[in-house]
């Protein structure tokens, strides 16, 4: 059993979250020892691993908490769970096109600016009239 510290430096999660989460009912099963201070489990560590990666995946705390109702349900939503990681899984492939697109610009756009500097292509801009006489 793990103490709240030890867990967030085992998640890597500031104490202010993990709290959070507890109190919001994210971790269920959290045992208390005899203080009354929570102590986690290897299994509550796995399930905070599994939160940390949905909230990097775009859910909401309502979200979490509807898959983590219907995980609690057991084996039974199942599919109702991979229709709500499909749609998380569509929405990060989206997102990681559009980043995809703005990589590819700054990539250009930094070529553009070498091949400036290097005399090999001549300055334009867009938003300036270039003087040629400058």
């Amino acid at each position: 059993m793990y103490s709240m510290k030890e867990t967030c430096e085992k998640v890597g999660m500031p104490y202010e979250t993990l709290k959070y989460y507890c109190n919001e009912g994210l971790i269920p099963n959290v045992k208390r020892n005899k203080n009354n201070y929570r102590v986690f489990s290897d299994n509550n560590i796995a399930w905070i691993n599994s939160l940390s990666c949905l909230k990097n995946c775009g859910m909401s705390i309502a979200e979490m908490k509807e898959y983590l109702d219907l995980c609690l349900k057991g084996q039974s939503t199942i599919p109702q769970r991979q229709e709500i990681l499909a749609i998380k899984k569509q929405e990060l492939i989206k997102k990681q096109q559009e980043l995809q697109k703005s990589i590819d610009y700054i990539d250009w756009k930094q070529g553009f600016y070498n091949d400036v500097l290097s005399g090999k292509t001549k300055y334009i801009s867009n938003l300036v009239d270039i003087d040629e006489d400058i």
